[in-house]
């Protein structure tokens, strides 16, 4: 007799495996100078209001994000901060308003995190709302084409759930080689 596959566990189960398996034990004890730490002159980070030199620095808070539109050839190196934000606020918390009920957010609406502990819970909080929203998903819903909600309308909502894990994976996965470079070279700076 054929039981019914389990899509919801499939699906959290390739970002969850990640996640506690490797990339939540290597965010612990992130610090802030590791945080906006770069190995390249002029990053783009997160920074206190009005310091950036980006041409476009965006944010509701006293900290703001580098982005330019176009992004410069070849773009510029990213910091921890930077990346941080990007999966905060671009990958999950934008999804989680437009999926899953909860607040509006923007990369131009948005508190950014001053310290890496204030990052990491945020990460934490945008995490526990993307992962209850997929689990509550039916398989109906799955097979849903996300809708104008998303660039392209027409896929569905396990494909973005896909798209959305990878992005995790990989940026998670930068922020990780960043550390072991800081953890390499700050002694030799």
């Amino acid at each position: 007799m054929a039981t019914e596959f389990d899509w919801n566990h499939s699906l959290l189960e390739q970002w969850e495996w990640h996640w506690n398996n490797q990339i939540r034990a290597r965010l612990q004890g992130l610090t802030d100078d590791e945080y906006f730490w770069s190995p390249v002159p002029n990053p783009w980070s997160v920074w206190p209001r009005g310091t950036s030199t980006a041409p476009m620095q965006v944010g509701a808070g006293d900290f703001t994000i580098d982005f330019a539109f176009p992004p410069p050839e070849p773009p510029p190196f990213t910091t921890i901060a930077w990346r941080l934000g990007h999966v905060i606020v671009g990958v999950l918390a934008a999804r989680n308003a437009a999926h899953f009920g909860a607040p509006p957010a923007s990369y131009e609406s948005w508190e950014y995190a001053g310290t890496a502990s204030e990052a990491l819970d945020q990460l934490e909080t945008q995490l526990d709302v993307w992962v209850k929203g997929v689990r509550g998903l039916s398989d109906t819903e799955l097979i849903t084409p996300v809708g104008d909600k998303e660039p392209y309308p027409e896929l569905t909502v396990a494909d973005l759930i896909l798209h959305i894990h990878r992005e995790l994976i990989h940026h998670l996965s930068e922020v990780s080689l960043i550390r072991d470079l800081y953890t390499h070279t700050r002694g030799e700076q």
